[in-house]
């Protein structure tokens, strides 16, 4: 079996939704284990580390959104993207605060389910680095040692939580990031509710990074939901 694009568990009750999977992906060159509910995928996780992970939402036992938060304890660096046939904003939230990377929706086109998989591989690959080290996107270097961050090699002068905004943003490149997410990642638990403090942290964030703020090449808007970092190119 090979490993060419990393390992992947995938986690869903359907047994031939699992065996479609497995047999895709596997030929498309991920690693492929297999667990039917929440609780295997939370035992599997405590025995071996996985790249990524494709969870459903509702599954019997504890849930996609439960495992979810289980598996964020202990894999901070693993990847989870959850599977749902849901699409309102509320679940997305809800999947995304409980500690979901990414979100799809069933069904999929199989090219878009193998393109978010790479990526989200390749963020797996990042976040194992050292945290310290520096981050490099377009133009826009970030190094979390020295608290620098430069564009075209020219160093922006940033205030400490625009600093720890745009580093926060920088490490999770491609990942649409919610509003609150972004607010207790960044503020602390206590916030989460601060739209309009967050949007004023972005709009002078976005003056110091962008050729035009208006039209923003890096720092990217959600609407209705958050802000994403572009990703490497």
């Amino acid at each position: 079996m090979s490993s060419l694009n990393g390992s992947v568990l995938v986690t869903d009750d359907d047994p031939d939704l699992r065996r479609v999977l497995r047999k895709t992906l596997d030929a498309l060159g991920f690693e492929v284990s297999e667990s039917a509910n929440g609780e295997q995928a939370v035992r599997a996780v405590a025995v071996r580390q996985f790249n990524a992970i494709l969870m459903d939402v509702n599954m019997p036992g504890i849930g996609g959104i439960e495992a979810c938060r289980e598996i964020r304890k202990n894999a901070p660096r693993c990847q989870i993207l959850m599977l749902t046939v849901r699409d309102r904003e509320a679940d997305k939230i809800e999947a995304l605060d409980a500690g979901a990377d990414d979100y799809i929706t069933k069904p999929f086109s199989i090219p878009e389910l193998a393109a978010r998989l790479r990526s989200a591989v390749r963020r797996s690959a990042t976040a194992a680095l050292d945290s310290r080290m520096p981050i490099s996107i377009g133009e826009i270097e970030v190094d979390p040692e020295r608290r620098l961050v430069r564009k075209s090699g020219a160093v922006l002068r940033l205030t400490p939580k625009e600093f720890d905004l745009l580093h926060y943003l920088m490490s999770h490149p491609g990942i649409p990031i919610a509003h609150s997410k972004l607010l207790r990642a960044v503020w602390g638990e206590e916030y989460g509710q601060e739209l309009e403090y967050l949007r004023t942290f972005v709009h002078q964030l976005r003056k110091k990074l962008e050729t035009d703020p208006s039209a923003p090449e890096y720092l990217l808007t959600e609407l209705h939901f958050g802000y994403r970092f572009r990703e490497p190119s």
